[in-house]
C-alpha cells in the first residue's frame, strides 16, 4: 500500500465529513474506502447499542447480515475489538470464531480479521471491521494508518448520529427524553425492518402521522405487520408515555362487544354485578388500537362514531355520557371503501377513522427486503434455540426471493424457523448452522412469473445450462458467469454494488453481463 493511496483514503473520508450527504451514503463510503485500501473481501461499520453491535453499512457481506445484531457476549472477536484502545489485527492462527463466517462469499473459514473500536469522548459508539479470506491479508497493515481510519470512521458515525438526533429533535420539538424512550420501547416492541422504497414510505408516514392526535386507519393483508405499525405510531406520539390498549374486534362476540368497548353500569344486564369502564375507559389519556375494526357490528359502529365525533362514551345501562380523551388507531385487512358500498360499514365512521391512512405493502411488493428479514429472524431463532451462527447459502436466499408469500412477513418467519430446525439437526452445539434451499418446505404461492419478476430475482435468475465444447474460452466465460451471479446475489440485485465487489466499473459490468448472456 503506497503512501499516496493512504493519503487519498484519509482525505476522502475527511471531506465526506463536511459534505452534504445522506447518512446512508456517508456510512457506505467509509466501508467502501476501507475495503479498497486494505484489500479486504468485506468491511462493516457497526453502531454500538448497549451490549450489541448493529451493522449500519457493509461491503462484501451477504444481504442477511444487515438484519443481524451481534451480541458481544456471543462474539469474542468483536468483544476483543471493543475492549481494546488500539486497533486489533487477529493473526492467521486465531482460533476464536469470526462473526462473519459464512457471510463472505459463502466461506466458513475466515481467519484474516482486523477491527477498531470507535470512541467519541472516551465512549464506545461503534466498531469498524475488515475481513479477508486470505489468512495473511492484513499481516503488513500499518497500525498507525488503522488508527487514523478508525478515528475518521468514529467521527463519521458521530456525525451520522448527530444529524439523526437533530432531525428527530426538529420532528419531535426537541424532546430528547422522548428519543431515549423510543429507543427503549423499540428494544422491547420491535421495529419495522426493510430498506426498500415501499417500507421507507411507510416509515415516513409513521413519522408524519405519529406526532399528531389524528385517527389513523392502517390497511394491509394478513401478516404484514399492522399491529407493529400501530405500536410505532403510538411510540412517536405525545401520548407515548401513556397506555396503548389493544382490542381485537374480530374476537369480540356481538353480545358483549359494547360492554367490552364502552363499559357498563352495575345491573345493566344479568351478571353485571359490578361497574365496568370498558376499553375506552382504560385507554383514557392514551391510545386505543382497534384491530380488525371492519368486524364490528352496526350497533358498535354507531357508538364508536359518537366517541370519534364528541369524545363521549355511553356505557351500557347508563343515560349519562362519559367524556374520554383517547386517540384511535384502527386496522383492517378488508377494503372498507367497498364495505361502505355494500352497507356493511358506515361511511361516516370510515371518514372519521381514516383521517390519515397507512397502507402496509405485502411482502411480494418489496422482495428486496426478504434477505434482511430472514437474517433478522435467524438471529431471533438462534438465541431462542441456543444455536451457533446461522448462515444462509446464496441459493437459499434466492429461493426465498422467488416466493409470492400470501402470508407475508409472518409466513416468512415461520418458514425460516422450520428451515433452521431442519438445518440444525445433528449440528454440534455452537457450530455453524448452514441453511440450504433443501431445508425449506413448500413456499406458499406459485413461483414468480417471468413477466412480473422483481429486479432482484431477474438479476440473479439462473440461465439455461451453457452448451460448449469444453474450450478454455467457454470455461472462462462460465467461471465469470458464476462470479457475477454470486456477486449479484450478495448485493441483492444491485448492479452498482456488485461492480464494486468485483472491482469493475458499473458500465463495464453491464457490458460483461450482456456478453455472458446475463442481461
Amino acid at each position: 500500500m503506497t503512501t499516496p493511496v493512504r493519503d487519498d483514503a484519509i482525505l476522502a473520508l475527511a471531506l465526506d465529513l463536511t459534505a452534504s450527504l445522506p447518512n446512508r451514503d456517508r456510512a457506505q463510503r467509509v466501508v467502501d474506502v476501507v475495503a479498497r485500501v486494505l484489500g479486504a473481501d468485506a468491511a462493516c461499520l457497526l453502531r454500538s447499542e448497549r451490549d450489541e453491535l448493529v451493522p449500519i453499512a457493509m461491503h462484501g457481506l451477504s444481504a442477511d447480515a444487515r438484519g443481524r445484531r451481534f451480541r458481544l457476549a456471543e462474539h469474542p472477536r468483536l468483544a476483543a475489538i471493543c475492549a481494546s484502545v488500539e486497533p486489533v489485527v487477529f493473526g492467521p492462527d486465531e482460533t476464536r470464531p469470526d462473526p462473519y463466517d459464512g457471510m463472505i462469499g459463502g466461506a466458513f473459514d475466515v481467519h484474516a480479521c482486523l477491527g477498531a473500536a470507535l470512541r467519541v469522548d472516551g465512549s464506545l459508539v461503534g466498531a469498524l471491521t475488515a475481513d479477508a479470506i486470505d489468512p495473511r491479508a492484513f499481516c503488513g497493515v500499518d497500525p498507525v494508518f488503522l488508527a487514523r481510519l478508525a478515528a475518521l470512521a468514529g467521527a463519521t458515525l458521530r456525525t451520522i448520529d448527530l444529524i439523526d438526533a437533530l432531525e428527530r429533535r426538529a420532528a419531535q420539538q426537541g424532546l430528547i427524553a422522548r428519543d431515549l424512550l423510543d429507543a427503549a420501547l423499540d428494544a422491547r416492541g420491535g421495529e419495522l425492518l426493510g430498506q426498500s422504497r415501499a417500507m421507507a414510505r411507510v416509515r415516513e408516514e409513521i413519522e408524519l402521522f405519529g406526532r399528531t392526535d389524528f385517527a389513523v386507519l392502517i390497511t394491509g393483508e394478513t401478516g404484514v405487520g399492522k399491529e407493529l405499525v400501530a405500536r410505532m405510531l403510538h411510540r412517536r406520539s405525545l401520548r407515548a408515555e401513556r397506555q396503548l390498549v389493544h382490542v381485537n374486534c374480530a374476537a369480540l362476540p356481538e353480545a358483549v362487544a359494547e360492554s367490552e368497548l364502552f363499559g357498563h353500569v352495575r345491573g345493566a344486564f344479568t351478571g353485571a354485578e359490578t361497574e365496568r369502564i370498558g376499553k375506552f375507559g382504560v385507554a383514557d389519556g392514551g391510545t386505543i388500537f382497534l384491530d380488525e375494526v371492519g368486524e364490528l357490528s352496526p350497533a358498535s359502529q354507531a357508538k364508536l362514531l359518537r366517541v370519534l365525533q364528541h369524545g363521549e362514551v355511553q356505557r351500557v345501562g347508563s343515560d349519562r355520557p362519559v367524556h374520554v380523551d383517547v386517540r384511535v388507531l384502527a386496522a383492517t385487512n378488508r377494503d372498507l371503501d367497498v364495505e361502505t358500498g355494500t352497507g356493511r360499514f358506515r361511511v361516516d365512521l370510515l371518514h372519521r377513522l381514516a383521517v390519515c391512512r397507512v397502507h402496509v405493502p405485502p411482502l411480494r411488493e418489496h422482495p428486496e427486503d426478504i434477505a434482511l428479514l430472514a437474517g433478522h429472524f435467524a438471529d431471533q431463532r438462534r438465541r431462542q434455540l441456543g444455536l451457533g451462527p446461522i448462515r444462509f447459502e446464496p441459493q437459499a436466499l434466492l429461493v426465498l426471493a422467488r416466493g409470492r408469500w400470501p402470508g407475508n412477513v409472518r409466513e416468512l418467519d415461520n418458514l425460516v424457523s422450520r428451515a433452521i430446525l431442519r438445518a440444525a439437526r445433528g449440528v454440534e452445539p455452537g457450530a455453524p448452522v448452514r441453511v440450504s434451499s433443501e431445508d425449506f418446505d413448500h413456499v406458499d404461492g406459485d413461483p414468480i412469473d417471468g413477466d412480473t419478476v422483481p429486479p432482484l430475482v431477474a438479476a440473479v435468475r439462473e440461465p439455461a445450462p451453457p452448451q460448449y465444447a469444453g474450450s478454455l474460452r467457454d470455461a472462462t466465460d462460465e467461471f465469470q458467469r458464476r462470479m457475477v451471479r454470486d456477486a449479484l446475489v450478495r448485493a441483492r440485485g444491485n448492479w452498482a454494488a456488485a461492480a464494486r465487489e468485483l472491482g469493475l466499473d458499473a458500465a463495464n459490468l453491464h457490458r460483461v453481463a450482456r456478453r455472458l448472456g446475463l442481461k
